[in-house]
């Protein structure tokens, strides 16, 4: 497509993240400014401004503007510049604050994702009236305070259908309480399961905590859960897998398929919507414990006497024999990991090769990601690594935000060759 059809007939093709910085946007327009003009010199920054802005699903260049200002007065809790910005442009006070990236909503939900309840009442004042959205992010966020006075202003309706959904997904024990709190069934009349355990167990937050305290309130208000090592692992109960121990001497030794750790009758889905890091399917509760952060019940296996070089099953393909240490290299901890401002570590890592894990062991992998992770990273191809030691699995692995640095430093300070 020619510069000039992309101005006339924009396609919106990203998405503003959560926070939008203005002065990058501006750094982003004047990219696209000289790029443009290698083909036609006469465009102005205007032109490039608005098809940026285009880019974003925005109207204008001013209206993205506007989002930005909008969503950092929000972040700030700066009351003043919210009003006035809604004030002298009423249409920001029913849109999305970050146009076309919908999650976070408008003004009103966006600020019930943050707590911002002083904000809150003020857009309601002026007539924003998003309570159902805002309530839902308040939750899922676990912002209780806020979602209670929502509530009220809702004239406390029963909780809808499928509420307890976003606190699923986020791993929020406070957010599932509310709801539970609120009357939200975890069963129906006739004992159907209803509540979101496959959200629990396929979600891409990591709060082993969290998630132990979600699933045993779903027990408490009357769910039935399986009565499986797996299970057990998932609800952080080292009791009930002591108890599986004594009935089962070769547990330890035990791989589990895809389906015994997403039972498909609780709703769970396949290998790429269940996210995970290194694949899970065939492999052990070391395994299992590496890629949802469970160290406690790590320590209890090889206290118990775990081989930690105890490999995953070998598929038809000839996929899988990977060790415990290879989802110690590229997991979803350590997405978050790096992510986020927390200082990098290993501790599994550690653990494991303390323990004796051999840093040289070598299996095939093969990876497709979840399709929430597009369009940073291609989520239609399924890569394949073949014959592969941790450290090759990390440095080849096509992902980088998936993989441990300081696993990979550990691993060669073992002795670990690519």
């Amino acid at each position: 497509m020619s510069d000039q059809n992309k101005l006339q007939h924009p396609t919106p093709t990203r998405h503003l993240p959560v926070r939008p910085d203005l002065d990058q946007l501006r750094h982003q327009a004047k990219d696209l400014l000289r790029e443009m003009r290698r083909g036609q010199p006469q465009i102005k920054l205007a032109d490039a401004q608005h098809a940026l802005a285009r880019s974003y699903g925005a109207s204008s260049w001013p209206r993205l503007v506007q989002s930005c200002k909008l969503i950092d007065a929000i972040w700030r809790d700066d009351i003043d510049a919210v009003r006035d910005l809604v004030v002298k442009h009423p249409n920001l006070l029913h849109e999305n604050a970050g146009i076309g990236n919908r999650n976070w909503g408008p003004p009103m939900t966006y600020a019930a994702n943050l707590g911002r309840d002083q904000i809150i009442r003020m857009l309601y004042d002026l007539g924003a009236r998003d309570l159902e959205s805002a309530i839902g992010r308040a939750v899922l966020q676990s912002k209780i305070d806020t979602a209670r006075m929502l509530y009220e202003w809702m004239g406390s309706p029963p909780p809808p259908e499928g509420a307890l959904a976003g606190a699923a997904y986020t791993l929020s024990a406070t957010g599932t309480a509310f709801v539970l709190e609120l009357g939200q069934k975890v069963v129906d009349e006739h004992g159907n399961r209803l509540a979101p355990v496959d959200v629990v167990l396929e979600t891409d937050s990591r709060k082993p905590s969290a998630k132990h305290q979600i699933l045993e309130m779903y027990v408490q208000h009357g769910l039935t859960l399986p009565d499986t090592p797996v299970m057990a692992l998932h609800r952080g109960r080292i009791d009930l897998l002591e108890d599986h121990l004594r009935s089962d001497p070769q547990l330890l030794e035990r791989t589990f398929t895809h389906e015994e750790i997403y039972p498909p009758e609780l709703g769970c889905h396949d290998e790429v919507l269940a996210t995970q890091g290194t694949p899970l399917a065939g492999t052990t509760l070391l395994h299992l414990c590496v890629d949802y952060d469970e160290i406690e019940i790590a320590r209890w296996l090889l206290d118990r006497g775990m081989d930690p070089n105890t490999k995953a099953a070998v598929d038809a393909d000839g996929f899988g024999g990977h060790t415990a240490l290879f989802c110690t290299v590229m997991s979803q901890p350590n997405y978050w990991m790096n992510r986020s401002s927390q200082a990098p570590v290993a501790p599994f890592t550690e653990l494991l090769l303390e323990h004796g894990a051999d840093p040289n062991v070598r299996a095939s992998l093969r990876k497709r990601l979840h399709p929430g992770y597009a369009p940073r990273f291609d989520v239609e191809k399924t890569f394949e690594y073949r014959n592969v030691t941790p450290l090759g699995w990390g440095r080849q692995f096509h992902a980088k935000v998936f993989v441990s640095e300081p696993a990979l430093k550990l691993i060669e300070q073992h002795g670990g060759r690519e």
